[in-house]
C-alpha cells in the first residue's frame, strides 16, 4: 500500500541519470512520480510534460523526481533523448518502490504513482494517474490548495 498523507517521507538514496548519488531531504515541496519504463509512449508524455512545466515547478519552489525500475544507463539515454533536466532516479532493485509502498506489475515495473511531500511528510498520493496532463493538473491543484504560490 502506498504511503498516504500524514506519513513521513522515507529516507532514500538512489543514483540519477548522471550517475550521481541523490538523497532527497524532502524538506521543501517535492513531487516524486513513479513511472513504468523509459521510452514507452505514456512515460515519454509524462516526462515531456513535467519537462514543459519544470520552470514553473522550480519557480514555485517544487523539486521534481521521476523514478522507475530502469537502470542508470537507461535513464541517461531517456533523459538525453527527451531533454529531461530534473533527476530521474534509478530503482532497478525496487528499493524506492518498497520505501514508498509503490506496487510493481508482473514484470517488476513500478505502477504509475505520484507523491507530493512537504516538510518531510507526504501530503498527497495519486495512484493510477493518466500521464497526459498530470504535470499541469498537479501543479494547478497544488496552487489551488495553497501548497505553492504561482504569483511570481
Amino acid at each position: 500500500m502506498p504511503l498516504e498523507p500524514g506519513d513521513p517521507a522515507p529516507n532514500v538514496t538512489a543514483t540519477d541519470q548522471h550517475g550521481e548519488s541523490v538523497s532527497p531531504d524532502f524538506e521543501g515541496t517535492t513531487v516524486v512520480y513513479f513511472y513504468v519504463e523509459d521510452g514507452t509512449p505514456g512515460c515519454e508524455t509524462q516526462a515531456d510534460q513535467f519537462g514543459l512545466e519544470a520552470e514553473t515547478y522550480e519557480a514555485a519552489g517544487v523539486t521534481v523526481y521521476g523514478v522507475s525500475t530502469d537502470d542508470v544507463d537507461s535513464h541517461r539515454e531517456f533523459a538525453a533523448e527527451r531533454g529531461i533536466a530534473f533527476d530521474l532516479l534509478a530503482d532497478p532493485d525496487g528499493e524506492l518502490c518498497e520505501a514508498f509502498g509503490v506496487e510493481r506489475d508482473h514484470n517488476g515495473r513500478a505502477v504509475r504513482t505520484t507523491f507530493v511531500i512537504d516538510d518531510g511528510e507526504v501530503i498527497r498520493t495519486y495512484e493510477g494517474v493518466s500521464p497526459d496532463g498530470h504535470a499541469r493538473d498537479l501543479l494547478m491543484e497544488l496552487y489551488d490548495s495553497g501548497v505553492v504560490d504561482l504569483d511570481f
